[in-house]
């Protein structure tokens, strides 16, 4: 569930108004504070409340942005906040059309072979580190997806895992696999044996059962095994959910399919992953391939023919 952000001591009116805004739309927490940082920032550049702004004064932040140096994706995450802020909490749409989004390259992911994988996975120190890595590969699940997850999201009747706190606040369905479920039931009565497990509680605990698993810690788990198995690739928790989404698809998965598999809103999103679907280039036949033979009839008969002349 998505936790509002509590309003603090002599909070200011506007800035309360945003929270309540956010948290009306269910953003998680993470989503809020960036939108308030934001809001912030643009109002320290202005020098006063940001809610006196104007076209020309948005337009000499971007600019700042850019002469500053700011990458181009941290200046989208600006945009993003401000259009919010501006549209919703103050009802300006006007200037939220004045903020322009940044184009740039977008990088290719890091994607592990299959036999990569399962180095990776058996270079883990213990059950429940395998276990949570082969839900973010086995089900292609975000990191914090892995982290939120409960005992009682596993559905082993239906064979799904129920991810309730997906980006954005998005409920989803992901696929459950015989195998995984066969290391999710083994890490279950090794937790339940250390008394790690509490019942309905979280599927990856913390030190604190009482608590998940933190997303650093899964993304220190997966360093450390990627080290140990000698991938020479940099790899992180994410590396596991963009190597699925390949595989499907080199597999020959529709990518419609793999779009809802991931919880994707966009088909461009998903559609990144034909780039780096080796199998799948390798396996179409190339169309001189199919005309080779061709070639070298016409190219028979064309000698004969010069010969004959001859």
């Amino acid at each position: 569930m998505n936790k509002p952000i509590p309003p603090a001591a002599g909070v200011s009116s506007l800035r309360q108004r945003l929270i309540e805004d956010m948290t009306v739309r269910g953003f998680g927490e993470k989503t809020q504070r960036g939108y308030i940082r934001v809001v912030s920032r643009f109002a320290a550049f202005l020098g006063r409340s940001p809610d006196r702004a104007t076209a020309e004064d948005i337009r000499r932040y971007q600019i700042e942005q850019r002469e500053a140096g700011m990458p181009a994706p941290a200046m989208n995450s600006h945009v993003a906040g401000l259009r919010f802020f501006f549209t919703t909490t103050m009802d300006r749409p006007d200037l939220s059309r004045k903020l322009l989004r940044a184009s740039y390259p977008r990088k290719l992911p890091t994607v592990l072979s299959p036999e990569e994988v399962a180095r990776l996975l058996a270079a883990t120190t213990c059950l429940k580190h395998r276990a949570a890595l082969g839900v973010a590969y086995g089900a292609g699940l975000r990191v914090a997806e892995v982290a939120a997850l409960k005992v009682v999201d596993i559905d082993s009747e239906r064979m799904l895992i129920r991810v309730e706190r997906g980006k954005g606040g998005r409920y989803r369905n992901a696929m459950l696999s015989p195998n995984l479920l066969a290391l999710l039931r083994a890490w279950w009565r090794e937790g339940r044996r250390q008394g790690a497990m509490l019942p309905e509680g979280w599927l990856f605990p913390g030190q604190n059962p009482i608590k998940p698993i933190s997303t650093r810690q899964l993304s220190r788990v997966v360093e450390e095994a990627a080290k140990a198995a000698g991938l020479a690739k940099r790899v992180s928790p994410h590396t596991l959910r963009h190597s699925f989404a390949t595989h499907l698809l080199e597999d020959g998965v529709d990518i419609r399919v793999i779009q809802v598999l991931l919880g994707h809103a966009k088909l461009d999103n998903t559609a990144l992953y034909t780039k780096v679907a080796t199998r799948t280039v390798r396996a179409v036949t190339s169309p001189l391939d199919k005309i080779a033979g061709l070639i070298d009839k016409i190219a028979g008969l064309i000698d004969e023919k010069a010969q004959g002349d001859g």
